[in-house]
């Protein structure tokens, strides 16, 4: 975690924003962490964990990651950028259809235009995969799952500020999504 007293004013302003989202995201389910941050990758960094559960069942985790580098860095066209993954359990059907990887794509850049969370030079990978395994972890069931991989840069308002805070809430949705929750302020329906 880093100190906000070490963090440049813009940037750790960004962050009080993010951190009160971090508490106040308020979707049952989801428990938001924040964790030690990479530390070779920018001069400044702060990172959240995240998972989903259902019932006692773990069923999608994540990680969102911002780094900022006052110089900047080729190829963020910005100071700050957004480093995210969520990976999440997924019906078999569901991995096999080839549509899942825009489908997945899309509920990133429908979760960030949602939240009206400004931001550039989106992209990323869609992964998905079938796991079959073997000796002391054998399982008769195969596993499938749905990895989203996926960075952009965020953009700063009219007053100049970066609002992480939208960023983070974009990137829960993300995560929901992809864990079959249902939007926020939607019911799922039950037998």
């Amino acid at each position: 975690m880093t100190e906000a007293a070490a963090l440049p004013e813009q940037f750790r302003a960004a962050v009080e924003g993010l951190r009160a989202a971090l508490t106040a995201h308020g979707r049952a389910g989801l428990d938001l962490e924040e964790v030690p941050a990479p530390k070779r990758l920018a001069p400044f960094a702060v990172a959240v964990s995240a998972e989903v559960g259902r019932g006692d069942e773990q069923v999608a985790s994540g990680r969102f990651v911002v780094l900022h580098d006052p110089a900047g860095q080729d190829g963020w066209r910005g100071d700050t950028r957004v480093v995210a993954f969520v990976s999440a359990d997924v019906e078999a059907e569901m991995a096999a259809d080839p549509a899942l990887a825009q489908v997945g794509w899309s509920w990133l850049t429908d979760s960030l235009q949602d939240r009206d969370a400004r931001h550039t030079a989106a992209g990323g990978t869609v992964t998905r995969t079938v796991s079959c395994r073997f000796g002391q972890i054998e399982d008769a069931d195969e596993v499938s799952e749905v990895e989203v991989r996926a960075s952009w840069t965020p953009l700063p308002d009219d007053t100049g500020a970066i609002d992480l805070g939208v960023h983070l809430l974009a990137w829960c949705d993300l995560l929901c999504a992809t864990a079959g929750l249902p939007p926020p302020g939607v019911l799922a329906l039950r037998r």
